[in-house]
């Protein structure tokens, strides 16, 4: 479900919330916690720290959003849900980074049929405090907006936030780490991802991307590694080429489209 909503008119109701919030987002945190050290990319363990993130408080997107200004002037803006596309895009290339502020509840610890804040906070903002992260999100919002208008150049967007942003595997230190916050927040997948034998890791490839569609309803069933975070943004430049080729085309590919809303995915926890 796509929502209607006027930017910057949504805020996050810190006392709404209740002793199960707290209590949920407790759990939550713990149990990443639990496995995230040393799986996880340590600028993402940095990040943890840098937003003063922590088991016994629900963030305050206020106070978050003064460190975010400090490191990278990114901040978090508060959306219903999924949005459409032209918003989505235009808050991104601004530094505003979309999030809903409801918390599952207990009954929805194992399974989540789409993101709740904890992925949303959890997941995304300890790496808005990367300065080359932000900059590869504003320019892919750059990128993307010349061509939101065209549906076809909207999914090849997505593919790429899908298997970078949110499923996303970088070296570092010889070693394979987890960055994409739809991994970070999951403790089935963060698991999953490094562990699987049959799951395909595979060097971070703009064409192969734009030509592999994702999956919403289950685990990945392959994973796109980077070497660097500065991988990402020095990669941009080869993205608009790439795209405005393919927009070039006569005779465009045909594709199965997903919800349009970059971020948006099924959470298999």
């Amino acid at each position: 479900m796509k929502y209607d909503f006027k930017p910057f008119s949504m805020h996050q109701v810190y006392e709404n919330y209740t002793q199960e919030d707290f209590e949920v987002w407790k759990i939550l945190f713990e149990r990443q916690m639990q496995q995230l050290p040393s799986v996880a990319s340590k600028e993402y363990l940095e990040g943890i720290k840098r937003v003063n993130f922590s088991a016994s408080k629900i963030p305050n997107y206020d106070e978050t959003n003064a460190l975010l200004s400090h490191y990278t002037g990114w901040r978090i803006h508060v959306v219903p849900g999924l949005i459409a596309n032209r918003p989505f895009f235009e808050l991104m290339q601004a530094k505003n980074f979309c999030a809903s502020t409801w918390l599952r509840s207990r009954s929805q610890l194992a399974y989540l049929e789409e993101p709740d804040m904890f992925h949303d906070i959890f997941g995304h903002v300890p790496l808005l405090s990367n300065q080359s992260v932000c900059h590869f999100l504003e320019e892919l919002a750059r990128i993307a907006l010349r061509f939101v208008e065209d549906e076809e150049a909207v999914e090849y967007i997505a593919r790429l936030y899908w298997y970078t942003v949110e499923f996303g595997l970088i070296h570092e230190d010889g070693a394979l780490k987890i960055y994409g916050a739809g991994i970070l927040s999951s403790s089935g997948e963060s698991v999953y991802c490094l562990e699987n034998t049959s799951v395909k890791r595979l060097p971070y490839h703009i064409k192969m991307i734009f030509d592999t569609p994702y999956i919403k309803d289950r685990f990945q069933a392959q994973y796109f590694v980077i070497d660097s975070y500065a991988m990402l943004f020095d990669s941009i430049p080869e993205i608009e080429a790439e795209l405005e080729q393919r927009m070039a085309l006569k005779h465009k590919k045909t594709f199965n489209f997903h919800d349009s809303e970059i971020g948006y995915h099924y959470a298999s926890i």
